[in-house]
Formats: structure tokens, C-alpha cells, sequence
């Protein structure tokens, strides 16, 4: 009891310094910004703000995480090379604020800053088996590991890029995200990654008062980018290395949101024959506001997802298989289908992100019916997906039994 005590004051107190330490400084980095000319000016179609705004924000997030990182978790070799790697992408972060670089350096130097976790030990070993009707409920990924984490860390480091389109929305859904994993790490008595992932949560709410609509400041490629990289190898450090029997699905609905916006964007770009890396105005919040939601409203709905996502992920590491996997699961995949699902299921359909500019009131008849379309898949895959957890959890009950 003691230990739990000091473990959860510990918790705490990570979470209150760094957003005290990440809201004190950010009007300090607001005033480095203007200097440095480090200003996000709205000079294209995809930018939602109508004014230069400064967007070195992410430099406050990263000093209230690291100081709080440095006064109260254990600096462990994993993490020696996790917080040296966060550093190679804050700074690649603040460069590409000031002055834009190429985005196949900026992958490359991503690629060289996973690695150096890698290399100290962070690594996914052992994943479970998404085929719920195979003998082995296991992989081994042997020597695959450390191409399978690079490209997890470097994937979901741009993941979250991807979503800071809108006042709030990639920080909101980190700190989401965030907390998800800091529940997850009390639960199952990981007090390293509690406290890690708590400091996370500060620093993104103590930033929060300054990027939510209309924002005075944006966080930048250095925030959304740091943001993305401790999510992505905190992950690996807390779900796919101490909960393996659900490690698969975990961190999949943890951070279901930016994987599946990430997924579709490239998806589109290919489909519509154009370079995978090259941005565009139809991603998962572009389609919310052209259906006529104002930004608060499309911020609030992908809050809404984040955190069923999250809800799901905790009871699948809370209860047991099949009480998780149905009530669990469904109602997170229902809560996509119905309004996120269709809007995504009509930017599939289209043959430019242009395409979907027209009004609301035609926009939500094709929802409408999309929303039926997506109702009778959800109808089947409810039904598949049930029959599927009763198989894995009998299967498992075979296994212990043996």
C-alpha cells in the first residue's frame, strides 16, 4: 500500500510539473518564435487560420516533459536512448519550423532517431496473432524486430503529424492517447511508464490553453512530430513488451485515430496517382469541416473517437477476451462506422480531394447513405467478430488447460 501510495504521488507530481513548466514557458517560446521567424503564414487551402500564427509551440511541450522526465522517472538505458532520440526530433522539429527542409531528409533523420532506441533495447520482440483461428497465438519476430520498430516509431511519429490540422486536435488526441497508455501502465503495475506517460499528459494540457480554437499558438512539426515519436516508443516499452497476449489490438486502438487517417491519406494519394508524401486537403478533419461542422465541433467529435478508441483499449487490457472484444471493441468500430466511417467510405469514392467541396446539405444526404452502407458492414462484422472471440477465447482456455 506504501508503494502504491508513493507510486501514484509520484505519478502526480510528474503530471503537475510538467504542465505547470510547459504552460509557464510557452509564451516565452511564443516571443522565441516571432524572433526566430519560426510563423506559420495561411498560404494554402489546407490551412484552417486566417492569420500568421507562431508554431514553435512543441519546444514547451518537450522542456515540461524532459524537465519532469528528469525529476522523477528512472533514466534506464531504454530510456537514456529514447530521450536521446526525442531530442534529434525536437531539434530536426525546430529547424524545419524556421526554414522548411525536404521531406526525404526529414525521413531519413527520422529513420536515424528510431534506430537509437532500437539499439538500446527497445524493441518489439513477441506480438500476439491477429489471426484469432491459428495454433500459435504468438509471434516471434526474431530478427525482424528491429526493422518492424523502426518502422512503428517512424509511422507513428508522422502519423500524428499528420492529424495538426485543426486548433487543438493532435494534442488533444496525444493527451488522449497519453492517458490511455498512463492508465493502462497503473494497471498492469508498470510504474516507469505511468510516470513517463503521465509527465506526457502535463506537458500536452499545460500547452492546450494556447492551441485550442482560435489558437494563439501551434505546436509545429516539433511538437506534433515529439508528440508521435514518445507515443510510438512508449508504447513498445509499455504494450507490446509487458502485455503481449493483447499487444496487437492495443496499441492499434490506442492510437487508431492517426494510424487510420495516415493509412487512408496514403491509400488516396495512390489512388488518385500522386506521390503518398504529398499533403492535401482531404484528410479526416478537412472532410468534418467541409460537411459543415465549425472547428470545435470537428475537434470535439475526433476527441469523442480518441477516447472510445482509448475506453476500448483499457477494457481489453482489463477484463477478460471476450467480454472486451465484444462490448469492448464493437461500440468503438460502431462509433467510426456511423459518422466517421461514412465520411471516410465518401473520400474513397472520390477522384479529387477537391471533389468534396460542396454543401452541407448534400454532404449529409451522402452520409445518410453511406451511413446504411456502413450499418449492414458493421452488422456482418459484428457477427464475425463475436464468433471469432468466442473461438480465441476458447482456444486460450485450451491452451492454459495444457
Amino acid at each position: 500500500m506504501l508503494y502504491e501510495n508513493h507510486l501514484l504521488a509520484s505519478i502526480a507530481l510528474a503530471l503537475v510539473v510538467a504542465l505547470i513548466i510547459s504552460f509557464l514557458t510557452s509564451p516565452v517560446v511564443k516571443s522565441f518564435s516571432y524572433k526566430v521567424g519560426a510563423i506559420d503564414v495561411p498560404k494554402d487551402g489546407r490551412r484552417m487560420h486566417k492569420k500568421p500564427i507562431p508554431r514553435l509551440g512543441g519546444l514547451a511541450i518537450f522542456i515540461g516533459f524532459i524537465v519532469s522526465i528528469l525529476l522523477f522517472a528512472q533514466i534506464t538505458k531504454q530510456m537514456q536512448g529514447i530521450l536521446l532520440g526525442a531530442v534529434i526530433i525536437v531539434v530536426l522539429g525546430v529547424v524545419d519550423d524556421i526554414t522548411p527542409l525536404p521531406a526525404m531528409l526529414k525521413f531519413v533523420i527520422q529513420i536515424v532517431a528510431a534506430l537509437i532506441p532500437t539499439l538500446h533495447g527497445v524493441l518489439i520482440h513477441v506480438i500476439s496473432n491477429p489471426n484469432l483461428f491459428s495454433p500459435n497465438p504468438y509471434w516471434n519476430m526474431g530478427m525482424l524486430s528491429v526493422p518492424i520498430t523502426v518502422l512503428w516509431i517512424v509511422a507513428i511519429t508522422n502519423s500524428v503529424n499528420l492529424i495538426d490540422g485543426l486548433d487543438g486536435l493532435a494534442v488533444g488526441v496525444s493527451a488522449i492517447s497519453a492517458t490511455t497508455v498512463l492508465v493502462i501502465a497503473i494497471v498492469v503495475s508498470e510504474s516507469q511508464v505511468a510516470i513517463v506517460m503521465a509527465a506526457l499528459v502535463g506537458a500536452c494540457v499545460g500547452f492546450m490553453p494556447y492551441n485550442l480554437n482560435p489558437a494563439k499558438m501551434f505546436m509545429g512539426d516539433t511538437g506534433a512530430t515529439f508528440l508521435g515519436y514518445i507515443l510510438a516508443t512508449m508504447s513498445i516499452q509499455g504494450l507490446f513488451k509487458f502485455y503481449a497476449v493483447v499487444s496487437f489490438a492495443v496499441p492499434f486502438l490506442i492510437l487508431g485515430l492517426p494510424i487510420f487517417d495516415t493509412s487512408f491519406a496514403f491509400i488516396r494519394r495512390i489512388a488518385h496517382g500522386q506521390s503518398p508524401m504529398r499533403p492535401d486537403r482531404g484528410h479526416i478533419h478537412h472532410r468534418l469541416i467541409d460537411m459543415g461542422l465549425s472547428q470545435k465541433q470537428a475537434v470535439a467529435t475526433l476527441y469523442v473517437i480518441s477516447a472510445i478508441l482509448g475506453l476500448s483499449a483499457v477494457m481489453l487490457t482489463t477484463s477478460n477476451e471476450l467480454k472486451a472484444m465484444v462490448p469492448g471493441t464493437l461500440p468503438s468500430y460502431s462509433a467510426i462506422s456511423f459518422p466517421a466511417q461514412a465520411t471516410m467510405s465518401r473520400a474513397l469514392l472520390l477522384k479529387k480531394p477537391q471533389e468534396w467541396m460542396y454543401s452541407p446539405t448534400s454532404a449529409g444526404s451522402a452520409s445518410a447513405k453511406l451511413c446504411r452502407v456502413g450499418k449492414r458492414r458493421y452488422r456482418a462484422g459484428a457477427t464475425w467478430l463475436t464468433r471469432a472471440s468466442v473461438h480465441w477465447a476458447e482456444r486460450r482456455t485450451a491452451n492454459s488447460s495444457s
